[in-house]
């Protein structure tokens, strides 16, 4: 008898990294068409990408903004995956799925401003 929940991959070493890896791009793909806030957060990561390479900032500077804005669309992604799951129960009003939702959406605000207070930081230190 196997060792493995039921339901769980039975992947071990490389080959459960490969599996991980080509899961997280289903996710990632499924998240930029079905979420809006995903695709509008994967262009700013582009363009934001993009700024931040031809800016003349310390290299440093430049990586916490660019964390930045990964953590911020990390935390969509999680955000779209707590919606999900909800969704998946039912539809119907329930006091939970609604602060479930909230708290999740709570998270996005507060990355949000987190990167918009570093951002706002650095870039003002740079250009004022």
């Amino acid at each position: 008898m196997s060792d493995t929940p039921p339901g769980k991959p039975g992947h071990l070493g490389v080959t459960r990294l490969i599996k991980a890896y080509q899961n997280s791009l289903k996710g990632l793909a499924a998240g930029y068409k079905h979420e809006e806030a995903i695709r509008m957060e994967m262009w700013i990561l582009l363009f934001g990408t993009l700024f931040l390479l031809a800016i003349d900032m310390p290299i440093g500077e430049r990586l916490a903004m660019w964390f930045c804005l990964m953590l911020l669309l990390t935390v969509e992604v999680l955000n779209s995956a707590i919606e999900a799951t909800v969704d998946r129960i039912g539809f119907e009003y329930h006091e939970l799925s609604g602060r479930a939702k909230d708290l999740g959406s709570a998270a996005v605000f507060l990355a949000m401003i987190f990167s918009g207070v570093v951002w706002g930081v650095l870039l003002g230190r740079h250009f004022l």
